[in-house]
């Protein structure tokens, strides 16, 4: 059995630092550079670790050294010397730390309370991101620069499914919907099973009655659904396209066959109800 090979990586700023130390003369920047990371680290530790015991110091470097790593990994396609002596470690690492806080400021899900714009609580995330991502020991094998990206393309899909939820409940027909909390993928679930009816409305939220009455026009009239969802790719705008293209393709073999089949209307208004509106329904009472 052949085993996939592994080639560990260390830091960009230990990278760095080897390389300085093969240079004839790097003496006075080796202690720019020393006088520029101690300065950093003792700031972190203030506001992150502990800036009073030597664990605590030790846990603020290895955040300094992934937080700069990470600002020349995003930044910089020369090798990591010249762009950290070009730069400076004080500016390299402000770059790696916007780089988290424009990750913070992401949506790690589409389902979103209102407690999420409290500024205790993005605070809170901000930290959590920089303490998991920029950790970096300089002797251990480094990948923060790939889990920032990882990270970073979940949180900007999130974003997408978000803008176009809320896009969706700005134009709902019955008028536009301005609560905080929001659950963007129903949202979108919702209008997207809701456009089979083609009848010119933009659904954002819908109650048990909404469904029944869903299920029945749509068991009567047997309408195009492809022609509904049409509609509703023409009214959208264009950046939320191709998003409502795959629900409808990922729906159009599941929930939308059985609400338009035989299956009891009451099962598929069970279903509808715990898999597709989540939070996004109105509470009714008789």
């Amino acid at each position: 059995m052949k085993l996939t090979s592994h080639t560990p990586r260390v830091p960009h700023l230990v990278q760095a630092l080897e390389a300085l130390a093969l240079q004839p003369g790097h003496a006075d920047t080796a202690s720019r550079l020393l006088e520029e990371l101690s300065g950093i680290t003792v700031l972190v530790a203030r506001r992150y670790t502990n800036d009073r015991t030597a664990d605590g110091l030790l846990e603020a470097f290895y955040l300094t050294d992934g937080c700069i790593s990470l600002g020349i990994s995003l930044n910089s396609e020369e090798p990591a010397l010249p762009f950290l002596i070009k730069h400076g470690a004080e500016r390299v690492f402000q770059m790696g730390f916007r780089s988290i806080k424009e990750l913070a400021s992401l949506p790690p899900q589409t389902l979103i309370a209102d407690f999420d714009n409290d500024p205790e609580i993005q605070q809170r995330n901000l930290k959590s991101l920089f303490l998991e991502i920029c950790r970096a020991d300089p002797s251990a094998s480094w990948t923060g620069d790939e889990a920032y990206r990882r990270e970073l393309q979940i949180r900007r899909e999130n974003q997408e499914v978000v803008s176009c939820a809320k896009w969706l409940r700005k134009n709902h027909h019955a008028g536009a919907i301005r609560e905080a909390d929001l659950d963007a993928s129903a949202v979108i679930a919702v209008a997207v099973i809701f456009a089979i009816l083609d009848d010119g409305r933009i659904v954002a939220r819908c109650g048990q009655k909404d469904i029944e009455e869903l299920i029945r026009r749509a068991r009567a009239t047997q309408p195009d659904v492809e022609t509904g969802w049409q509609t509703l790719l023409r009214k959208s705008p264009p950046e939320f396209q191709d998003l409502l293209r795959e629900r409808m393709d990922e729906f159009k073999n599941s929930i939308v066959k059985k609400i338009l089949s035989k299956t009891k209307a009451d099962k598929i208004v069970a279903e509808i109800q715990n898999c597709y509106a989540g939070a996004e329904q109105d509470v009714e009472y008789d």
